[in-house]
């Protein structure tokens, strides 16, 4: 269990916009997981993901760690934005793009 979490933590630490998510961005494996997928192209910035299907372990794990029930889970700069509905909600509002792009920046800026 150790090892997962420190797993967790290095994916979310070394990838500044990561989504676990069921499937890939390109066959997402459900619909919200396909919803933030279409938000996330939109932006049009690159982002990093982990399919959980692929990943019992983490699938489980990050739950616990996250505080956060349900997949897909957007992380940004290390902190949990949160699931589909949220992430939906700040892509129409555009919260996301802003999001998204600041973290962009940083992390060219490193």
């Amino acid at each position: 269990m150790d090892d997962v979490l420190q797993v967790i933590k290095d994916q979310i630490a070394q990838n500044p916009v990561l989504l676990y998510m069921k499937g890939t961005p390109q066959f997402p494996q459900c619909g919200f997981s396909a919803q933030v997928v279409e938000a996330m192209t939109k932006v049009n910035k690159p982002f990093a993901y982990v399919n959980i299907l692929e990943a019992p372990e983490i699938r489980e794990s990050l739950k616990e760690y996250a505080n956060w029930p349900t997949y897909p889970q957007l992380w940004v700069n290390g902190e949990l934005v949160g699931g589909c509905d949220i992430i939906m909600d700040m892509f129409r509002s555009g919260q996301l793009q802003t999001l998204v792009e600041s973290a962009a920046a940083e992390s060219d800026a490193e």
